[in-house]
């Protein structure tokens, strides 16, 4: 008896040991350490942060910018550091150059944006929805699409002056024609299933155009209207170097006349910081709504 006994009490103590002691609680699994794990949750929360992914993606960008500044690598007359641009940057906001400088060139921006989509979205379906429009228009569309916006200064000088207007045909020129190509795109896209069947059902010329082909092709003139406007962009700051009396691209060009480098990465950062936001904040929705609106999200989602 006293046998079975000690033969009980051995095997219990087997079992204890196994399951991790006398409690029989489990022993902490050998994996990955509480560190590893609270910094992979903390990671994962900053990466659902909106913020996060908007500003995180600069962060070593601006520590490498630092970095090089820091070390010398350059002498300080060809590449200045950070803080330096943001001394620089709270001058200028202080003495009010700054702000009429930004105020030129989106007041110029908005001109030429505008006469760009007043011309470039009707031209764009006249050329796409009747033939003979098309085939007398696409090479001369495609002759000016390659032809460089840069190239027209020279003629624009002459023809305007150093004005608005010089360089609001500049914009206007450089938005058209992408936009007028993504419309054209646009419309051909859309299903001939669907024109038949509306015409089928006895919808008119306008009806069809406004039911039909306007929504289909939605979705490429949201995606031309982005490209247009980061085309424009940059045209406005070559045409503001070349052409402008003020504006950014003048605050830069001017700058690197009297060797103010600060300037010139000031004016940079600016206009990388304004095209951003009004992409992040106008552009990109707008783009979003209008391919979801029309049913093309899962592509829009396996693109991004």
């Amino acid at each position: 008896m006293s046998s079975n006994t000690a033969d009980t009490a051995d095997t219990a103590d087997t079992v204890k040991s196994a399951r991790g002691g006398p409690a029989g609680r489990t022993p902490r699994r050998s994996g990955a350490r509480p560190g590893v794990v609270r910094a992979r949750k903390v990671w994962l929360w900053l990466t659902r942060r909106p913020s996060f992914r908007t500003l995180g993606p600069f962060v070593p960008v601006v520590a490498l910018w630092w970095l090089v500044a820091e070390m010398g690598v350059f002498d300080e007359a060809f590449f200045v550091g950070p803080p330096r641009v943001v001394e620089e940057f709270g001058e200028l906001m202080e003495k009010g150059i700054l702000p009429g400088y930004l105020t030129d060139s989106l007041t110029r921006l908005a001109y030429g944006v505008g006469f760009g989509l007043a011309i470039g979205l009707p031209m764009g379906f006249v050329i796409a929805m009747f033939a003979k429009v098309r085939r007398f228009f696409w090479p001369i569309l495609l002759f000016f699409q390659a032809v460089a916006d840069i190239a027209w200064l020279p003629i624009v000088i002459v023809w305007f002056g150093f004005s608005l207007t010089a360089v609001t045909f500049v914009i206007v020129y450089t938005i058209v024609f992408p936009l007028m190509l993504s419309v054209v795109a646009g419309v051909e896209q859309v299903p001939r299933e669907l024109l038949r069947a509306a015409r089928s059902l006895g919808a008119s010329r306008l009806r069809v155009f406004f039911e039909v082909i306007l929504p289909g092709a939605l979705p490429s003139v949201a995606g031309g209207v982005r490209t247009g406007l980061g085309y424009g962009w940059r045209a406005l700051v070559a045409a503001e170097i070349i052409v402008g009396t003020s504006g950014v691209g003048f605050m830069m060009f001017d700058a690197r006349r009297v060797g103010d480098i600060s300037q010139v990465f000031l004016g940079m950062a600016v206009l990388g910081i304004l095209w951003y936001a009004l992409d992040a904040m106008v552009l990109a929705p707008f783009e979003r709504a209008t391919v979801e609106r029309w049913g093309m999200v899962r592509s829009l989602e396996a693109d991004g």
